[in-house]
């Protein structure tokens, strides 16, 4: 559920709940398409929801909630990575200038509809109570016509952040499954991703331009981010948990990405999913199953949807979950929509 990106991201970011995403060869020349940021030759997916009669309102929020408070060790570990890295802040806010953030704000805006109180109600509130859920100003959310079920954030720097969700995306989950979507893209946010990735993501195109060794160091880059970037995405998934404060919502939008359709969501089972990913543990924990793993894995902006289903399970078991929900304040009753 990357994108703020984070692909979950400011100068300019964007968050993305899609799975596994792997980008072309690198070169600048800017470009957006309906869901993805092309530089040149080089492509990024942002990182990427079945009606229901009524969807549960907020009842709880975390009022002193911290970022660090359900990251993930490795994102933890591989932010320090990047805060390592000489210059790269100021090399991103160089490379990603006024003209692009303008771009990027423009073609998003000039193609969606935008939600509020009155153009999809329904949808606008899902956002507010996940926002209020996690402690953090709700951004704009768009909704954008796209075969291609994804959700994605853009926070650009001195403006508001918005979220942009695909009407696939729409048709495929329940609102509950919706509003956990949502609630990843607000980890992205809450958690500053959308700089980190962002500039990576700059400077490793820039990189790539340079002869000689730029091609070796764009590479050492982009691995990192990578990394950086699927570490992330498992931060997200635990804010998508504590909104939705059910694994088996959070798990079943990821079974869905991984091989769902409207016609056939009603016989998906999340116990046979999370059979399937203790499957994939004991298939990859031989010596070759390992390497194999890693080669699956090392160039994909995503864990793999298993794995990830299998870490937001675990943790929803875990003594960090159940006291994150002991601080919870109880907040007034909504209405379903």
């Amino acid at each position: 559920m990357a994108c703020c990106v984070p692909l979950s991201s400011s100068s300019s970011s964007s968050s993305s709940v899609l799975l596994s995403q792997k980008p072309e060869t690198l070169s600048f020349g800017y470009r957006v398409s309906s869901d993805k940021l092309s530089f040149g030759g080089s492509s990024f997916k942002f990182g990427t929801v079945k009606k229901e009669q009524s969807c549960r309102a907020a009842s709880v929020a975390f009022r002193d909630l911290d970022a660090d408070d359900f990251r993930h060790p490795l994102d933890k570990q591989n932010t320090l990575i990047l805060r390592a890295i000489p210059g790269l802040n100021e090399l991103g806010k160089a490379l990603l200038g006024t003209v692009t953030e303008q771009i990027m704000l423009l073609e998003n805006i000039g193609t969606s509809v935008l939600v509020s109180k009155n153009q999809l109600p329904e949808l606008h509130q899902l956002m507010t109570e996940a926002a209020e859920i996690l402690n953090i100003e709700a951004p704009d959310l768009y909704i954008r016509q796209s075969p291609v079920p994804n959700a994605y954030t853009l926070a650009i720097s001195g403006k508001k952040p918005f979220v942009v969700v695909h009407t696939s995306l729409v048709e495929l989950l329940t609102r509950k499954e919706l509003q956990a979507v949502l609630a990843h893209e607000l980890g992205h946010l809450k958690c500053d991703h959308g700089v980190w990735l962002t500039f990576a993501n700059i400077l490793t195109i820039g990189a790539y331009t340079v002869p000689g060794l730029g091609g070796l160091i764009a590479q050492s880059l982009e691995e990192q981010l990578f990394r950086w970037l699927r570490a992330a995405e498992l931060t997200c998934d635990r804010a998508a948990l504590l909104v939705a404060q059910d694994p088996k919502i959070v798990i079943s939008v990821l079974m869905k990405l991984a091989g769902g359709c409207p016609s056939m969501a009603d016989q998906l089972n999340v116990d046979a999913f999370l059979e399937q990913a203790r499957s994939y543990d004991k298939a990859s924990s031989s010596p070759m199953g390992w390497y194999i793993r890693n080669a699956q894995t090392r160039q994909l902006s995503h864990p793999l949807p298993v794995l990830r289903a299998r870490e937001i399970d675990d943790w929803s078991r875990g003594h960090d979950y159940k006291a994150l929900l002991n601080r919870a304040i109880k907040t007034k009753s909504v209405q379903n929509v």
